[in-house]
């Protein structure tokens, strides 16, 4: 082969090279989030659940959750708009695995609780097979494989919230919507 065949090698800069990956990172991410969802409700839809409502029984599941939380509370754990958690909130009401109520300390809240048929739903039903889906995604990670993949994405939510904080400037989230 001839100099004048070969293709020049094209360099980039450490910069470009960050940013490439960091595109392709974020990218990465988008897709894990959308199969979470695809194949996260495909594991728990014979309890009639889907990955939202999995999250809402699993913060509600927490010791500190067991009176209930408030929905603005609720909100800003699973770290989604109260609109976004509004008709989520009502199904999951309707199919009887939460009840909302009034705060007795402050009427104009509302607090949400885990029933005894979501209790049942969330531990005898859908906990098995939540399970089964981790070891299943995570068959070949090992635990130090898993302790760093969460250290670096709880490295990218803090950041991500410390942007959405400066980009509010101190406005409530449902304000700024």
């Amino acid at each position: 082969m001839k100099n004048s065949d070969k293709k020049p090698k094209v360099r980039r800069s450490k910069d470009e090279a960050r940013m490439e990956l960091a595109n392709r990172l974020f990218f990465r991410l988008y897709q894990c989030a959308n199969m979470l969802h695809k194949t996260g409700s495909r594991a728990v839809e014979a309890e009639g659940l889907t990955t939202q409502q999995w999250a809402v029984l699993g913060a509600l599941s927490r010791d500190e959750a067991h009176a209930g939380m408030g929905i603005g509370e609720l909100a800003k754990y699973l770290m989604v708009s109260r609109q976004n958690l509004a008709g989520l909130v009502s199904r999951m009401e309707r199919d009887g695995h939460i009840s909302v109520a009034s705060d007795t300390r402050d009427r104009r809240s509302r607090i949400v609780t885990m029933t005894l048929s979501g209790r049942h739903v969330w531990q005898v039903l859908a906990q098995p097979k939540i399970r089964a889906y981790y070891e299943e995604i995570l068959t070949d990670f090992s635990i130090n494989d898993t302790a760093h993949a969460l250290h670096y994405l709880l490295k990218i939510l803090e950041n991500m919230k410390r942007l959405d904080s400066e980009q509010l400037n101190g406005q409530d989230e449902d304000q700024a919507d």
